[in-house]
């Protein structure tokens, strides 16, 4: 079969690589419609370390081909969105993490392109079907439940990780998709002011749409100093950082109010340095929690996501910015995140 992958960092294309096989718990999916991802591209220039001859993505709906002989909730047919996440619910270690995110080891439950081929090929396989795939209802669009699978799935967790709660003041840090999921979630949780940062226009007319009360950019000064000035002197209650460098986890730090929390959901570079001074910190008693997780995993929390969505509480469709049809259309996408156009947000790919 064909994928689309890396042959080695900075050094992308179409690989051929043997169908997946499928296990007794697994199953195959035909994917019907992908999204290229702004992880995809940090792993193509060697963010998360050298990798070679590997299928890249991790954000997909489809059709299930196959299943082992033990699964019994799926069968081929059936339309499904498969988590960036999946992890391996035998693993002692997925009992350790609320997140289930680290099944054997860090990160352990993101199989995709850290373990196994992504889902940018013509078959790509999924591990423990039944508790790792999530059933697309009938008034769901397929695209809406592809928005699912990472990006609201990852910026809603960065909410629940900082714990936001009715009438707090919140900063996100970020306005791509996670961001924008994040600014969401926040509203959705009670939050009062949500600052959001970020300069692209139709990444700030969407973080409107979806609940930011105000817009600042790094362009306009240091951001805590903004954020401070905006708070009569005091910071936030909550900053969600799912974007911006090091220099700006450092800036989220400063913005947050003693029993405030720091949430990260971003994805730093295997490079990048952090560096915290410690009277941002309070001389490390500043009472500032710092949590970074990663998204959590399974098909029941998309499943939730997808629920979200059919009744009406948010429409993550606002966030495709761009669309491409064709299985041979997926390089130009992938290149198009990869560049990050001005207008661009999120591109998906129906494989028709």
């Amino acid at each position: 079969m064909r994928g689309f992958g890396m042959y080695s960092v900075d050094n992308v294309g179409w690989i051929e690589k043997d169908r997946p096989e499928c296990g007794p718990l697994d199953a195959i999916i035909r994917p019907t419609i992908i999204a290229p991802c702004s992880s995809d591209i940090h792993v193509a220039h060697g963010g998360s370390g050298p990798k070679e001859n590997v299928i890249l993505g991790h954000e997909a709906v489809g059709i299930v081909d196959e299943v082992g002989s033990y699964v019994r909730r799926f069968k081929p047919g059936d339309l499904v969105a498969v988590p960036c996440v999946t992890p391996n619910w035998l693993s002692r270690g997925v009992q350790n993490f609320r997140s289930f995110s680290h099944d054997q080891g860090p990160s352990g439950s993101f199989k995709f392109v850290g373990q196994k081929d992504g889902v940018m090929a013509e078959y790509f396989h999924v591990n423990q079907a039944d508790p790792n795939l999530a059933h697309i209802h009938p008034g769901v669009a397929p695209e809406a439940a592809l928005m699912t699978v990472d990006m609201m799935s990852t910026g809603f967790h960065g909410v629940e990780l900082a714990d936001v709660g009715i009438g707090e003041k919140v900063v996100v840090l970020g306005i791509g998709p996670v961001g924008l999921m994040a600014i969401a979630a926040a509203a959705l949780r009670g939050a009062s002011q949500i600052i959001a940062v970020g300069t692209r226009p139709a990444a700030v007319r969407v973080a409107h749409e979806y609940g930011a009360s105000d817009i600042i950019s790094y362009h306009d000064g240091p951001l805590d100093e903004q954020v401070k000035a905006m708070t009569r002197g005091k910071g936030v209650h909550k900053v969600i950082v799912a974007g911006g460098g090091p220099e700006a986890f450092a800036q989220a730090i400063r913005m947050t109010r003693p029993n405030g929390v720091i949430s990260n959901v971003n994805f730093f570079d295997i490079s990048d340095k952090i560096a915290i001074t410690p009277l941002d910190w309070g001389l490390g008693m500043g009472d500032k929690d710092i949590r970074g997780s990663f998204c959590p995993g399974g098909g029941k929390r998309i499943q939730r996501l997808i629920n979200m969505i059919e009744y009406g509480r948010i429409d993550p469709t606002r966030m495709i910015s761009h669309r491409f049809h064709g299985f041979d259309a997926i390089p130009e996408a992938f290149a198009l995140m990869d560049q990050k156009a001005p207008d661009l947000i999120k591109p998906v790919v129906y494989l028709d």
